[in-house]
């Protein structure tokens, strides 16, 4: 499904990779003008010049700045001006022992993961009301239900995800202003290439299904996700089309998660 984007301007944070540049990627090829985010200047030029060589028509502009500080909010939020679509995406994960995870560690992943959201949707969500339309999504994750032991902060990080998303849907109601989340489950991004070196671990499918088996073995689909397969839902739940959809956790895990609900 392919859905008309055009004339809606939209910020996606921590876009230079991943499923972030996916899913800028996604809805400039539907037609957004995209605000494309990262701590370095030059990682968001790269990032802007492969989604411009991969949609020749795509209208796109940077917002740099550290979506993990107060600071750096300010400064993405200069640069990207007012927009309709919001996708709190930026994020970090590591593999720690639950026992031996500091203080800082909490923190980062805190103000990452949770924090960046927080200030985004504080900023843009009274303007969206304002206007009588908007569209904001958490990237959360499907470690946000089934909290995996061996990242528990990583895992707390996307349960709070899950928490903002439905507080923030209902301060919004009857606003024409949908507040969502996706849930997506192992995906192939470069953190997860990394990790796989780092494992001696073979990036084929074969190396992905024994990853799945030892890892997340209630995966249906038995496979990593594409970012393109996440992408593909962002841009229908910041669609016209779906605006029925609100306070919603979307699940694009593969069928990971064992409940049905």
């Amino acid at each position: 499904m392919h859905v008309d984007l055009s004339g809606l301007r939209a910020l996606v944070t921590g876009s230079t990779k991943g499923i972030g540049h996916a899913v800028a990627k996604k809805l400039a090829a539907c037609g957004a003008t995209v605000a494309v985010n990262g701590r370095r200047d030059e990682d968001v030029a790269e990032a802007i010049d492969s989604i411009q060589a991969a949609v020749p028509e795509a209208e796109l502009f940077a917002a740099p700045g550290d979506a993990a500080t107060a600071r750096g909010i300010v400064a993405i939020t200069q640069a990207a001006g007012a927009v309709d679509i919001l996708v709190n995406n930026v994020g970090i994960f590591e593999v720690k022992d639950a026992f031996a995870i500091p203080d800082e560690d909490w923190q980062r992943m805190f103000e990452t993961n949770v924090m960046s959201g927080v200030r985004l949707t504080r900023h843009y969500g009274p303007r969206m009301r304002e206007k009588g339309f908007g569209r904001v999504v958490f990237v959360s994750s499907e470690s946000g239900i089934q909290i995996p032991t061996e990242m528990i902060h990583y895992g707390f990080s996307k349960s709070a995800d899950l928490a903002l998303m439905r507080g923030f849907a209902q301060a919004l109601a009857d606003t024409g202003v949908t507040v969502n989340a996706v849930l997506p489950g192992p995906t192939r991004t470069e953190g997860v290439e990394a990790m796989f070196a780092a494992d001696g671990r073979p990036m084929t499918a074969e190396g992905e299904r024994a990853f799945i088996d030892e890892a997340r073995p209630t995966s249906i689909i038995k496979r990593l996700i594409r970012p393109e397969e996440i992408a593909d839902v962002v841009a229908f739940l910041v669609s016209h089309e779906g605006g029925a959809i609100t306070g919603s956790p979307v699940r694009v895990d593969g069928g990971l998660v064992l409940s049905i609900t």
